[in-house]
């Protein structure tokens, strides 16, 4: 994976025909984040943009902030909405009802917990230009306040990355689709073709589903990185970061417990079996001191060496400071234990937790 091929900051340096855009936020009690959100979708330099607030069944003060927005600028529109039908996903509910009243030739679904900047949209829309793409999803910069963040956001997104490989998401032949909901730009015509969100109206990653969906009708999906250009601040407890990432893997793993029993090895092997075998060949070698207790030394620190080099890349990649590589190991623990959970959630018939709502998922492999 070329880390300077998959930046979106390409963008910035491509022709771009102007189009119509309109940004599309479902928001759920989103008091504490909404209103950067929205200051920073108002300040991007796009000339033709409207702003969709849907305010999914809040209870608290995510509209009356939406509204100060809107008596200032009147690109931003306001939906509240009280209800959803009981065979829909909350989110996808609410990105239905924004859709609808949206004028724009494309449409960005971004969540709420997310800051843009004031180049995101000239850049992602001359990529997808460029690339004649019906979806152009972003891995956003996941900002890292909090030590249960740095320890595991980043070990979580490898684990994501491992299912759906960027490579293979934009490869022309047999792709593999995938997007991000945080941030979603469909050209609209392909949009109504697939139906929009009616597609994929239960789906608890609608994202995945979404282009899933673009993929069976023949239209092409591309992920880039947002390299700068859009951050989002996921959760705001360590319980909040397992339930949702629990969530995501479910839905990543197609439900299937005994992928998500084999993710949770595989964190294990690759977060500490495998360092602490290099460290025991150290300390035997040192032990020996013999020729073989040489090789065994060398060996050792050259796996950890490597190992070191591949997660400074990676961190460097997310915008993640190198030294809280050092955490690494808590969150491979973390995310062993959010893969362990989400296992058990769908063995016992637990319910998932999102947008203010309960759902019982089943299983698909008995």
């Amino acid at each position: 994976m070329h880390s300077s091929g998959l930046s979106i900051r390409r963008g910035l340096n491509e022709p771009v025909d102007p189009v119509s855009i309109s940004v599309i936020l479902p928001a759920h009690n989103e008091e504490a984040v909404i209103g950067i959100c929205l200051d920073s979708l108002l300040a991007m330099s796009w000339a033709d943009l409207e702003v969709i607030v849907v305010a999914d069944r809040c209870t608290d003060a995510t509209e009356s902030i939406v509204m100060e927005r809107a008596s200032k600028d009147d690109r931003v529109c306001l939906i509240r909405n009280s209800d959803c039908p009981p065979n829909w996903a909350g989110k996808c509910n609410a990105a239905r009802l924004g859709a609808e009243r949206a004028k724009g030739e494309w449409l960005a679904f971004i969540d709420a917990d997310t800051c843009a900047s004031p180049q995101l949209m000239r850049a992602a829309m001359a990529e997808a230009q460029r690339r004649d793409t019906a979806l152009l999803s972003l891995l956003t910069d996941l900002t890292c306040q909090h030590w249960y963040e740095r320890s595991a956001q980043p070990v979580a997104m490898m684990m994501l990355m491992s299912i759906y490989p960027p490579d293979r998401v934009n490869r022309e032949d047999h792709p593999k689709p995938f997007a991000n909901g945080q941030f979603m730009l469909i050209n609209r015509q392909w949009y109504d073709r697939i139906d929009g969100h009616a597609s994929v109206k239960d789906a608890l990653l609608e994202d995945i589903a979404m282009a899933q969906a673009i993929n069976a009708a023949g239209g092409r999906g591309h992920i880039l990185r947002a390299d700068g250009l859009l951050s989002c601040s996921m959760y705001e407890s360590r319980s909040a970061l397992h339930e949702g990432w629990s969530r995501i893997f479910i839905e990543s793993s197609g439900r299937n417990v005994g992928k998500l029993r084999s993710y949770a090895v595989r964190q294990l092997l690759m977060g500490w079996l495998s360092p602490l075998n290099s460290v025991v060949a150290i300390v035997l070698g040192f032990l020996a001191m013999s020729t073989l207790g040489d090789w065994a030394i060398y060996s050792g620190s050259i796996a950890i060496l490597v190992q070191l080099m591949a997660l400074a890349w990676i961190w460097h990649i997310g915008r993640q400071p190198i030294w809280s590589i050092l955490l690494f190991p808590l969150g491979t623990w973390d995310v062993f234990q959010i893969l362990r959970r989400g296992a058990n959630m769908l063995r016992n018939r637990e319910p998932v937790r999102w947008g203010g709502r309960e759902y019982v998922l089943e299983r698909t492999d008995g």
